[in-house]
């Protein structure tokens, strides 16, 4: 060993306590989409927790309606559809939906956001300039400021549900899909045309 190797040697036991070697302990873990040790119901729970107390919004609904919205939202259902399921106003569904910075596409498909975002005017004058009600141009801000909070937190609330709602339904598409190759390669070369 030359004196730098030596050296360092030194410094290493010195640091270690006089071991010799350290390893740190492996434990064989199989693989998962999904590390957290939460069920998805904890999660879900716990983000909006963190974004009431972060944004303190207001709304008539619990947080187990907020996780329905959520989870709907993701199951492509409409906020008519989750205001009949809830038993609640559909402005109460699209108000929660911006409270926890879920936006749709369709949301404001007919209306560019960061110009109604940067305008000053009241509603009336946009909703004239766009052509559409005072409630739409004041829906269309409400959408703007949804979008700005969630880029604002970098999207972090928005990729906590994409996290916990998509990989949920990518786990149950891939079981599906492995069930159904399955069952393919068990059939394959059989005789399907049977007559009874």
């Amino acid at each position: 060993m030359n004196d730098k190797t030596e050296e360092l040697r030194d410094i290493f036991t010195d640091v270690t306590d006089g071991e010799e070697t350290v390893t740190e302990s492996q434990e064989d873990t199989r693989g998962s989409l999904e590390r957290d040790e939460r069920t998805d119901q904890e999660r879900l729970e716990s983000v909006v927790q963190q974004m009431r107390e972060r944004y303190e919004f207001e709304t008539p609904l619990a947080d187990e309606e907020l996780i329905t919205v959520a989870r709907a939202f993701y199951d492509a259902r409409s906020d008519d559809e989750i205001a009949d399921e809830l038993g609640v106003d559909v402005d109460a569904v699209f108000e929660a939906r911006m409270s926890l910075h879920l936006v749709d596409e369709d949301d404001a498909d007919e209306v560019d956001l960061a110009a109604i975002r940067d305008r000053g005017e009241d509603d009336a004058t946009l909703a004239a300039e766009y052509g559409v009600s005072e409630d739409r141009i004041r829906r269309y801000r409400r959408v703007a400021e949804a979008d700005d909070q969630s880029r604002t937190a970098n999207d972090r609330y928005r990729d906590e549900f994409d996290s916990v709602l998509s990989d949920a339904d990518l786990s149950e598409r891939m079981a599906s899909d492995l069930r159904e190759d399955g069952l393919e390669d068990a059939t394959e070369g059989m005789e399907t045309d049977v007559e009874f």
